[in-house]
């Protein structure tokens, strides 16, 4: 499932510690720590993005924790196989504890499923006591990765790039348009998001030459700059 863990020698995976270089670097004065992960629409690959970029952070020795911060259609525990009975919104409302819920995935990797799926996503994401439970995590975590709802879909991604360090958007290579993008981007400075780059995802590279190479790659996730509008 994440190509950065089962093949670590492929481009793709390449690819992604190429970001992790970007992100470390982006900001020498004010460190990233929360990054906020997203897309325009949904079907783009964002969480596949999140937990791949996870591994890689987590790989170079950064304490990294993955939330699935998708309130309305949690993917992350599919991908990592884990439960979803309890998680990010049962610790919010003083259900569960934060150590019980919290998975181990491999050294410095840990995730946080989403847990009970409530009927107000967009007030709890937005909520101070979110707000304050990610500084908590700050404390204990080199890297905390938000995968959240696509942009265009619902307001949730905007509220936590408010109060995340960076936000990456993703963009699938064929399918999603230039204009989509800029609508995202524009939905995203209002809140004065720190858009810090996007993530090309899903691109055919196989009638290109390149230096790097595995013969079963056939994706490829590219690190740009921001966007051009």
């Amino acid at each position: 499932m994440f190509i950065v863990n089962k093949m670590p020698q492929s481009l793709s995976a390449e690819s992604y510690r190429s970001i992790r270089t970007s992100i470390k670097y982006s900001s020498v004065d004010n460190p990233i720590k929360t990054i906020v992960i997203t897309s325009s629409n949904s079907s783009e690959g964002k969480s596949t993005v999140a937990g791949n970029l996870a591994f890689s952070l987590s790989q170079n020795g950064s304490r990294t924790l993955l939330i699935d911060c998708d309130l309305r259609k949690p993917s992350v525990h599919k991908k990592f196989l884990i439960p979803n009975d309890k998680g990010l919104t049962d610790v919010l409302f003083d259900k569960q504890d934060l150590k019980e819920v919290i998975k181990k995935i491999e050294n410095n990797l840990y995730v946080l499923p989403c847990g009970t799926i409530p009927p107000n996503p967009a007030e709890i994401l937005g909520s101070k006591t979110m707000e304050e439970f990610l500084d908590e995590l700050s404390i204990n975590y080199d890297y905390i990765i938000l995968d959240t709802p696509p942009v265009l879909a619902v307001t949730d991604a905007q509220l936590l790039a408010a109060k995340a360090d960076a936000t990456v958007l993703v963009v699938k290579a064929n399918k999603t348009k230039g204009k989509t993008v800029i609508n995202s981007y524009k939905e995203l400075e209002k809140v004065k998001a720190n858009i810090i780059g996007t993530i090309l995802n899903d691109y055919d590279n196989s009638g290109e030459r390149l230096y790097y190479r595995h013969e079963s790659d056939k994706k490829i996730s590219k690190f740009l700059r921001k966007f051009k509008r």
